[in-house]
This record gives structure tokens, C-alpha cells and sequence, in this order.
């Protein structure tokens, strides 16, 4: 008779890696706001703006939005193509 598997948290799973910090776009207190190249659970890089609260030592990764390359270009596209920035 087999075991049966056991269900593995999602959150024991995650891991990321900063690759690259890119930008900080504003700080409130010891919240930022970051634009950063971040590796997901060992995948390729993709842009990251989120917001981050460090205290103590410790890094949370708050609420954010994940891009891939073309994403983001076409992010970057659209902004400067904008007249009110």
C-alpha cells in the first residue's frame, strides 16, 4: 500500500532571489517602493514592482506586479509615449 502525499504548504515552497535591484521608486516610513530584476523558485528573472517593508533585519515582500522583458517594454512603451509625464 502506498502513503499517501502530503499536501506541502505553498508558502514552505516559495523562495525568491533578488537578482538585480533596479530602482526605489518612493519610501514611506520602512516601506518602498522597488522596481527589481527577481527570480521566482529558481525561474528565469523577470521585473518586479512591489513594495517592501524592511524592520529589524527582516524583509516582507508586499502586494506587486510581476513582468516578464516584453511586458515591461511594452510598459515603458506606453509611458513615454504619454503626454501628461
Amino acid at each position: 500500500m502506498t502513503q499517501p502525499k502530503r499536501k506541502v504548504d505553498a508558502m514552505q515552497r516559495f523562495r525568491y532571489q533578488i537578482i538585480e535591484r533596479i530602482a526605489v521608486l518612493g519610501q514611506s516610513g520602512d516601506t518602498t517602493k522597488e522596481l527589481n530584476l527577481i527570480s521566482f523558485n529558481g525561474f528565469p528573472a523577470k521585473y518586479d514592482l512591489r513594495s517592501w517593508q524592511r524592520s529589524d533585519g527582516a524583509e516582507t515582500m508586499l502586494k506587486g506586479v510581476t513582468l516578464t522583458a516584453e511586458e515591461a517594454a511594452r510598459l515603458r512603451d506606453v509611458l513615454i509615449a504619454r503626454d501628461d509625464l
